[in-house]
């Protein structure tokens, strides 16, 4: 296992970060911060929290700490056969990949969608 951590913001996490949630905003310190720390926001969850809260793409985007997960093909296809696209690419970021060989763990404010998912999550809620 890497000594890496590595977050997938959902959109409920990115709309509580933009309205000061302290847990949030550790997590954004820490990315930004400490070496091994890494936060992720979805494209498609990214456009989920700006509609919900006017501006949060813009101040998320700018932070040094969060890198945006664009909606490549793969990410596309899987995508495309869910019915909610914020969650569907929170989902597919979190799984592992060359970048994140044990997967990354899902900020949320909502941990109970999350329950039959197969991703970790950390709840936000304070």
């Amino acid at each position: 296992m890497s000594k890496e951590v590595h977050i997938v913001l959902d959109e409920t996490a990115m709309a509580a970060a933009g309205q000061g949630n302290i847990l949030a905003s550790r997590l954004i310190h820490r990315a930004h911060a400490e070496p091994g720390w890494y936060l992720y926001a979805p494209v498609c969850a990214l456009v989920e929290a700006d509609r919900a809260r006017p501006g949060t793409a813009e101040h998320l985007a700018a932070m040094p700490g969060l890198a945006v997960l664009e909606l490549d093909l793969p990410a596309a296809l899987t995508v495309a056969r869910q019915a909610t696209w914020a969650i569907a690419h929170a989902q597919y970021a979190a799984q592992p990949a060359p970048q994140r060989p044990d997967g990354a763990i899902v900020a949320t404010t909502m941990p109970k969608r999350w329950e039959d998912q197969p991703v970790r999550v950390l709840d936000l809620t304070p």
